[in-house]
């Protein structure tokens, strides 16, 4: 499914943005969470498709300076994807870390608000 010109611009700058690159993004981030993935809505049109999808998260491993902590989170986010030859060529990656983040630490978002 993965074209072999493939290039992922949402990868961490460590990483290669190749298939290589996503094959280690993938692996490591099964380190820190068991994950279910569901597809909200998508959109194609010609070559290009932008699917909403919300992640259901179990926290199993060290992420972000996170110990793990068992818990199950829930977080939304968006993946933009470019076809060529029937094959995925370009992705592009927006997920709710910091809603992540906050669920994980017990933390509010947001401004504190004076009464």
């Amino acid at each position: 499914y993965i074209h072999p010109d493939f290039v992922d611009h949402s990868l961490p700058d460590i990483l290669p943005t190749n298939k290589e690159g996503l094959k280690i993004w993938i692996k490591e981030t099964g380190k820190a969470f068991d994950h279910k993935t569901l597809i909200e809505e998508m959109v194609c049109e010609d070559n290009k498709v932008m699917v909403k999808i919300r992640m259901h998260l179990k926290h199993i491993g060290k992420w972000r300076d996170i110990e793990p902590s068992g818990k199950e989170i829930c977080t939304v986010g968006y993946r933009y994807i470019k076809l060529a030859d029937n094959q995925i060529i370009g992705h592009w990656a927006l997920i709710d870390g910091h809603a992540m983040e906050i669920q994980l630490k017990n933390t509010n978002h947001g401004c504190k608000i004076q009464e």
